[in-house]
């Protein structure tokens, strides 16, 4: 009798590890986090679940010190930074330790470089400014690789032409979660106070009217563009479209 207790105590053992195990990987799926207690995972976790870039960072760091997914540590980290605007970190980083990384997988991480070489061209056009050109690369790079930080770069840029209907469009996208990254505080944060400023230029042009003048909104924007065209002296090629022009030449040919 007591041998029977002990083989059923066993078997409700057992049966609770294979629950708990099946619950583990249930979890692991879900949230498309790797199992196990290894830098890169819990690198993972503090990326997807407790949504830290900076201890994401941290820990992928430590991964990559141990040998531990290389390239998938270098690549992960590198999109953590981009989603912080840290892009350019990214990608000094990716090109100093990619010789860590196999021969077949350099093809994916020049991949993540392009991405992140298109996202400073944006920028770069943006500083110039030229948000024409701006507006060209984010849209390419939102088909490339969509996500809500590019989607506020393109809608400052559509509000920069003027066209702030569009620009509105593109912002809502970003708050109504449409967007991958839309869940992020500080992407649903610019995309607020984008479309605050919006809104605002929207009623001024009414406020004016009201003072006896008649302006129109393509007026103001022209004397936006003109007042930045007249502000402090800066160079006509920035050192960034130095490091990129051979880049964005390469785009041309394709």
């Amino acid at each position: 009798m007591a041998l029977e207790r002990e083989k059923l105590g066993e078997r409700e053992k057992l049966g609770e590890r294979e629950q708990k195990s099946s619950k583990d990987e249930l979890f692991h799926v879900i949230h498309k986090v790797p199992p196990g207690d290894t830098p890169y995972v819990r690198a993972k976790y503090a990326q997807l679940i407790e949504k830290d870039p900076e201890s994401a960072i941290s820990l992928f760091w430590e991964a990559i010190n141990a040998g531990d997914r290389v390239e998938s540590a270098l690549k992960d980290m590198a999109v953590v930074m981009k989603q912080i605007d840290r892009a350019e970190e990214a990608i000094h980083i990716l090109q100093t330790y990619r010789f860590l990384c196999s021969k077949h997988s350099q093809q994916s991480l020049d991949n993540v470089l392009i991405d992140l070489f298109k996202g400073n061209l944006g920028w770069a056009y943006m500083q110039k400014p030229n948000y024409m050109m701006a507006e060209a690369v984010y849209k390419k790079a939102q088909i490339i690789d969509p996500d809500a930080n590019k989607a506020c770069n393109l809608g400052l840029c559509l509000m920069k032409q003027g066209r702030l209907n569009e620009a509105i469009s593109v912002l809502q996208q970003v708050q109504q979660g449409r967007i991958p990254g839309s869940d992020e505080i500080k992407a649903q944060k610019r995309a607020g106070d984008l479309l605050t400023q919006i809104r605002s230029r929207q009623s001024l042009p009414d406020s004016i009217e009201l003072l006896g003048l008649s302006i129109d909104g393509d007026l103001l924007n022209g004397l936006e563009q003109l007042v930045h065209e007249r502000g402090p002296f800066r160079s006509k090629r920035l050192p960034v479209f130095e490091e990129i022009s051979s880049f964005r030449d390469q785009l041309a040919c394709n």
